[in-house]
């Protein structure tokens, strides 16, 4: 049920939660495009999605990146774990995965007569939850904590997940059979959700011609560093947000609240997560300011699966998608 493979020591080494390097703007700069450089030697076609992903690291985010099998999902996830100097665990979720199959479990060591806990496969710094709406919500739940507080508790114990920490999941949205719907309480915890789609007719032959060995994650060098990483997500803090570009996203996340097409509006949470995303896809976009097109693109992928649209037991991803470009064409764009 569970494979992976380690990078930069054991499961659960590197830098002490809050150790922080300094890094200048001219640098972050640097490191982040020499990361989507990186991950397009194997995710071919797909730089603005990569762009995307890199953001939602930086701001210190989790991914579900939800699409039909085949497309570079898992690619892509392995593959920005690769790029960076830092552990990756991979787990397949499957209907008979256990909790502490993925957070650990406590045993009793009788050497030393003592109870210990022994880590499961989130304490690492990317985790890859491969197919995630196939585990039970049980399953699912034991994520939560995790995603939001960077920490496990077990038997009333809470122990600290490396820094950094991501969580990138990976779903079907056409296959239902055997799997379970993933709740709003963990859907709103993702940063982003990202549909890969298929490559152009003219980077699909590429792909095509392409030797696996070209293709594959595991032959990528990391290009930065988990100290560097934590370093340019510390500057991301320092993006500067104007007040329009803030009032731009309230008046976004209003509409999505009043909109009579929706049953669920975006939480306050989203709101805060949009601001942060933003930031961070202006660095990585090489900028010290956000603007209304950052906000515009990503509207749908942090947005999006945090509503609810009314009739949404069908395509609820597609509409939600049409009903946040519907909310965007009318909310007035800041000068």
């Amino acid at each position: 049920m569970m494979t992976g493979m380690e990078r930069g020591g054991p499961a659960g080494s590197g830098p002490a939660p809050g150790v922080r390097g300094k890094m200048d703007y001219s640098e972050a700069f640097a490191k982040t495009a020499a990361l989507v450089d990186n991950l397009e030697r194997v995710v071919r076609g797909k730089r603005a999605i990569i762009e995307l992903a890199v953001a939602a690291m930086l701001a210190r985010g989790h991914i579900l990146i939800e699409d039909v099998p085949g497309v570079g999902k898992t690619t892509l996830a392995h593959g920005l774990a690769r790029s960076v100097d830092c552990t990756f665990q991979r787990i397949q979720f499957t209907s008979d995965l256990l909790p502490s199959d993925v957070t650990g479990v406590t045993v009793y060591n009788q050497a030393t007569r003592n109870f210990e806990f022994k880590p499961g496969p989130v304490f690492t710094n990317v985790v890859l939850a491969d197919e995630i709406n196939r585990a039970t919500p049980k399953t699912q739940s034991a994520l939560l904590e995790a995603m939001s507080e960077r920490q496990v508790s077990v038997d009333k114990v809470s122990h600290p997940l490396p820094e950094p920490f991501m969580l990138i999941a990976t779903q079907n949205p056409l296959e239902y059979s055997g799997t379970f719907p993933l709740p709003e309480s963990q859907l709103d915890r993702f940063t982003m959700r990202l549909r890969m789609g298929y490559p152009g007719r003219d980077e699909e032959l590429a792909i095509m011609k392409a030797q696996q060995a070209e293709l594959d994650p595991e032959g990528l060098e990391a290009v930065v560093t988990t100290d560097e990483l934590l370093a340019m997500a510390s500057l991301v803090r320092s993006v500067r947000v104007s007040d329009g570009i803030a009032a731009y996203i309230m008046d976004i996340v209003e509409a999505t609240r009043s909109h009579e097409g929706v049953r669920l509006g975006v939480s306050p949470r989203g709101s805060m997560v949009m601001y942060r995303t933003a930031q961070a896809l202006a660095l990585a976009s090489s900028r010290r300011f956000c603007t209304p097109d950052d906000i515009k693109r990503l509207a749908v992928p942090v947005f999006a699966h945090r509503i609810i649209p009314e009739g949404y037991e069908l395509e609820t991803a597609g509409n939600a998608a049409l009903v946040i470009e519907e909310i965007l064409d009318d909310v007035k764009v800041p000068l």
